[in-house]
């Protein structure tokens, strides 16, 4: 299975976390797992070049997992929806933000945008989806 992750990186020119929020990601974080490739991001969204990588191998679905279902990982679903990709969320390999770390409130607003099969619980439920 391909496998791709992203990293963040400040750069307040790019994303003002610091003007508008009062904090800023770590200057640098590695990802916390091997994977195929591994992409920058500034600010929430994921970098253009993961959508082109992904249509360049032919992926149509994206199993996505993470930290802050509510908010990093859901604006990746947004961006992987809006390319055409089918975003799903792996719920148990993910946490919410500081708002609720169960990613109960990131698994509904996932359902709610991206289908009622968009959500997995379990890695037995991976044998579900084509």
């Amino acid at each position: 299975m391909l496998s791709v992750s992203t990293v963040e990186r400040h750069d307040e020119a790019v994303t003002p976390f610091w003007r508008q929020l009062g904090w800023k990601p770590a200057p640098a974080d590695d990802p916390l797992v091997r994977t195929d490739e591994t992409f920058v991001k500034y600010g929430y969204l994921p970098p253009p070049d993961l959508i082109t990588y992904f249509k360049a191998e032919g992926v149509e679905r994206v199993l996505v997992c993470g930290i802050q279902a509510d908010t990093c990982c859901l604006a990746a679903g947004f961006m992987l929806f809006d390319a055409g990709l089918n975003p799903t969320l792996l719920k148990w390999l993910t946490v919410g933000s500081s708002l609720d770390r169960s990613a109960e409130l990131g698994a509904k607003l996932w359902k709610h945008h991206f289908g009622a099969n968009s959500v997995l619980n379990s890695a037995d439920e991976l044998r579900t989806i084509s």
